[in-house]
């Protein structure tokens, strides 16, 4: 049985978050606070157990200066 592609997004973007948290050497509570995302909606997005909607994203990406969607790419 294939993978959902809404699965194999989310997991992207999980990732993609994780490594940008590490690069910036942040805890999940510092990018709460740079970003203006509660902590409990940025670990859910982590654990891929909720998908994070539009704004929240784009106040990810603009507090860590990274794209997080994957695009088409998945």
């Amino acid at each position: 049985m294939e993978e959902h592609h809404g699965a194999r997004v989310a997991q992207a973007l999980a990732g993609r978050l994780q490594v940008a948290i590490e690069k910036k050497e942040w805890s999940v509570a510092e990018l709460s606070r740079q970003s203006g995302v509660a902590r409990y909606t940025i670990t859910k997005a982590l654990t891929g157990e909720a998908w994070p909607d539009l704004l929240t994203i784009a106040n990810l990406e603009k507090a860590l200066g990274v794209d997080l969607w994957p695009g088409r790419e998945v």
